[in-house]
């Protein structure tokens, strides 16, 4: 996909163009990332402590889940509070930017839950017809 004009080159040596579409390249792979989307429609029902966001997201590790919330965070995505308690608790919230965005989210959720049986079988027909046709020599 070319997003620039090779022609027009700001003071920084970067393409106008190029710095619009990175930033929204950016901001989509940010949040498709593999574990972001669990955690938005989790933290979009309120504040959510680490432990709880660690059990409700299946195989996601302490340090991906950690470093998904710091990415989050610096997006401007998640709000995150410490307590003063010993232990200290600390909470996440989305932003008002989380919460528009949870729309489109729980939307994409919908989606992937009506189709996930037909997808399925697809994959499975797919696959039965690549190892039918790799055995013939295609």
């Amino acid at each position: 996909m070319f997003l620039g004009n090779s022609d027009v080159i700001g003071e920084d040596g970067a393409q106008p163009a190029d710095r619009e579409a990175c930033t929204v390249l950016e901001a989509l792979h940010r949040i498709s990332g593999k574990w972001a989307i669990g955690i938005l429609l989790n933290v979009s029902h309120g504040p959510v402590r680490f432990t709880e966001l660690e059990r409700a997201i299946p195989g996601i590790s302490r340090r991906m889940l950690t470093l998904t919330l710091r990415n989050l965070e610096r997006d401007g995505l998640l709000e995150r509070t410490v307590h003063a308690t010993v232990p200290p608790k600390v909470e996440y919230r989305g932003t008002a930017m989380a919460d528009e965005l949870y729309a489109s989210l729980k939307g994409l959720a919908g989606w992937a839950e009506r189709h996930r049986e037909a997808i399925s079988r697809s994959r499975a027909a797919y696959d039965g017809e690549q190892g039918a046709a790799s055995g013939t020599g295609r």
